[in-house]
């Protein structure tokens, strides 16, 4: 059973990485690296090549939840990172850019920091079957102010985010969509027969607002940025957003946990999250585009 996880978690990684490298190069054809507009995505709902890219990371999701199921999550998680390294090849040879000094050393430091940090909270956290109604509340409301306050960037400074600012968003509030989905799934297996009807409204209402403004985070980062940059935040940023709000909020973290365990994770996830900003700005790509903006700006002037 274990090796059918791993094999599975391999395919869905495959997934991942060429359905966000097809979406990725979809919306930077339809926005010309312009921010997306609902124009621009209601044209995407009819492009072939973005919709072939959301089968994949459908049917790439799906293989990594029952891998997840199927096999102990110190097996299956880290196998994730390699849509990263699978994304920046592909999305390379697509460019016909090449792979610099940088994007290996970002992209390994967010292959080494994500894994240690899931290795790490694998020995530190425990399974929590019963979320008290007050901490199911508490990360609701705490997902309401992350909505606010990128749902505020996001109609306020849509010109002027970055690309490494939606994945930061997208990543969060992906991160809260995984733990509300546990959540949901325990109320659905309680004991009393009740399923849906255990599940609270604000629950369902927070879940979706985060997973739409999350998705559209996603597209957007795609429209500035390279479809690596896109699974590097939701590989690294997601799973310890996640675990942060398991450890802190839900109880999950063990009595007997060592303090250097904590700070080795702490450190894990910054090595990571650096990554992911190294990424954002010494990628090939998005130095291409910062010297194509540069070479337009110095012609305007001349």
């Amino acid at each position: 059973m274990i090796w059918f996880a791993v094999i599975l978690a391999i395919l869905g990684a495959f997934c991942l990485a060429i359905g966000a490298q097809r979406q990725g190069s979809a919306v930077k054809a339809d926005t010309g690296g312009l921010a997306l507009g609902s124009s621009s995505f209601v044209r995407l709902l009819r492009n072939p090549r973005w919709l072939l890219g959301l089968a994949l990371l459908a049917g790439g999701m799906i293989m990594n939840c029952i891998a997840l199921i199927s096999a102990p999550l110190t097996v299956i998680q880290p196998i994730g990172a390699i849509a990263l390294v699978i994304t920046t090849v592909v999305n390379s040879k697509d460019q016909g850019l090449k792979i610099n000094r940088a994007t290996v050393v970002a992209i390994s430091a967010c292959v080494t920091g994500s894994a240690l940090f899931v290795l790490l909270a694998v020995n530190a956290t425990q399974e929590n079957h019963h979320v008290a109604a007050s901490d199911e509340l508490a990360v609701v409301l705490l997902l309401v102010l992350a909505v606010g306050v990128f749902g505020s960037l996001a109609v306020g400074f849509r010109h002027r985010l970055n690309a490494f600012v939606y994945i930061l968003g997208a990543g969060v509030l992906f991160g809260f969509v995984a733990v509300l989905t546990r959540i949901i799934g325990r109320h659905l297996l309680d004991p009393n027969g009740q399923f849906l009807l255990n599940v609270p409204w604000y629950t369902v209402v927070a879940i979706a607002a985060a997973g739409g403004l999350g998705s559209w985070f996603v597209q957007s980062a795609y429209s500035g940025g390279p479809p690596d940059l896109v699974i590097a935040g939701l590989t690294v940023i997601d799973p310890i957003v996640g675990i942060a709000i398991g450890v802190t909020i839900l109880g999950e973290l063990r009595p007997d946990v060592q303090p250097v365990i904590g700070i080795s994770m702490i450190a894990a996830a910054c090595l990571a999250i650096v990554g992911v900003i190294a990424l954002s700005r010494h990628h090939p790509e998005v130095t291409k585009r910062k010297k194509e903006a540069a070479r337009k700006s110095a012609g305007k002037s001349a």
